[in-house]
């Protein structure tokens, strides 16, 4: 691995704990991204030369935090500086450091940023999206991908949100239990887009961003902590853990996407598996649904299917219709036609999401789903037109590869009907 890849990797992974423990010492959002930038660039003069630190985080906390101070000192001379019992001790910073980073009063900084951003100030999509700015540094690109919207749309929520923040001097203080309760839909939707994002890997990597994946599970596991009771909070994390164990499974040798009914289940995780069946079955017997626990469920048919053919479309697409009740969305109504073609066939499928294609006009998943039907009905014309607008839409190369594949397929086809035509 080369210096650059190695310190992007550890850059990537501190960031979370770097900037949440930055952000509870300066109590600003735009010093605390610019310490953390700066310690970046640090790092990538130092850790070629010197090694990685013992603890990557800690390290660019104490950096940006040196670089923060040093900075209103020069620029606010006559402004008091942050009392010196919210950061580490200087004698021995990193151990300190990393101390203070799971000490707090949520036994984690980044679950508590992660309440902090979800103030009720701020409309509930600029929480969100300022969470996966801030908390875990995805780009306004991948964050517009996660709510459908265009970058330029998404960089004005965020920088709305930013400045709402500073003119209501919002504290970025830990709130109580019932603060806690009421922002908690807004820091769960929070991960499950975090972990959509490492799963479906749109920052251009060629495979699943397992970093991003794991973060989303051990904060949904650090949540369900702080609400064991809540069932919502349980599919969750069921949710994260079943889709999750699929991973070892979704891409081949070449990083090719393998669909669900072709890969190998043997390569699941089977402990994740247990784990992921066994909260969705505790949070059902609650009895009051929510989106994520039908979402698991949903996930729990896929995973407890010895083979494809042993799975239940029936009963998923019966759960299909209870989470469009709960959570009305196209993508929903998308993902149920995928069940309906494996029961009734290409054209209700067709005819179910025709109607969406003005609402999904900018996702990849629409028109590769369109140009399957239609290659399945036989109408090879409009597959091909379908094909190529879901390579024009795809967000990694394995999703454009996939696509290919399809084409390639088209036109073997398309080969031989002509060859017979001829013969004829």
């Amino acid at each position: 691995m080369t210096d650059l890849a190695w310190i992007d990797a550890a850059v990537r992974a501190a960031r979370p704990r770097a900037i949440a423990a930055l952000l509870r010492y300066f109590r600003d959002l735009d010093t605390a991204e610019e310490a953390f930038q700066e310690a970046c660039l640090r790092a990538l003069r130092s850790w070629p030369r010197n090694g990685p630190p013992r603890d990557p985080a800690a390290w660019l906390v104490l950096v940006g935090r040196n670089f923060g101070v040093d900075e209103i000192r020069r620029h606010k001379k006559q402004d008091p500086l942050p009392d010196e019992e919210h950061v580490s001790d200087l004698e021995d910073a990193e151990a300190s450091l990393a101390e203070r980073l799971d000490a707090s009063q949520y036994r984690d900084d980044i679950l508590r940023l992660l309440f902090v951003c979800c103030h009720p100030e701020l409309p509930a999509v600029q929480q969100i999206a300022l969470a996966l700015r801030v908390v875990s540094g995805l780009s306004v690109k991948e964050i517009a991908r996660a709510f459908l919207v265009s970058e330029a749309a998404m960089d004005q929520r965020i920088t709305r949100a930013k400045r709402r923040i500073g003119e209501a001097e919002i504290p970025f203080e830990a709130p109580g239990a019932v603060e806690r309760a009421e922002r908690l839909g807004a820091v769960a939707a929070m991960i499950y887009l975090l972990f959509n994002e490492g799963y479906s890997a749109t920052g251009g990597d060629a495979h699943v961003r397992v970093g991003l994946c794991e973060e989303a599970i051990r904060l949904a596991r650090l949540l369900l902590g702080l609400f064991p009771s809540e069932s919502e909070v349980m599919g969750l994390l069921a949710l994260l853990l079943l889709q999750h164990a699929r991973a070892p499974a979704r891409l081949d040798a070449t990083g090719a996407i393998v669909l669900l009914d072709d890969q190998d289940r043997g390569r699941w995780d089977r402990a994740m598996i247990a784990e992921g069946l066994a909260l969705v079955e505790k949070a059902l017997r609650h009895k009051t649904p929510g989106a994520y626990q039908i979402q698991a469920a949903i996930a729990a048919e896929h995973a407890a299917a010895a083979t494809a053919r042993d799975t239940s479309w029936g009963k998923i697409d019966q759960l299909y219709v209870v989470l469009e009740t709960l959570q009305p969305s196209p993508v929903v109504t998308l993902n149920r036609a995928v069940a309906v073609c494996k029961i009734q066939g290409p054209e209700p499928a067709l005819a179910m999401i025709e109607p969406l294609e003005a609402r999904l006009s900018t996702y990849f998943h629409f028109f590769g789903l369109k140009g399957g039907l239609l290659l399945q009905l036989g109408r090879h014309d409009e597959a091909r037109i379908a094909f190529d607008r879901a390579i024009a839409l795809a967000h990694t190369a394995p999703e454009a590869a996939h696509i290919r594949q399809h084409i390639d397929r088209l036109l073997e086809t398309c080969a031989e009907v002509a060859r017979d035509d001829a013969s004829a």
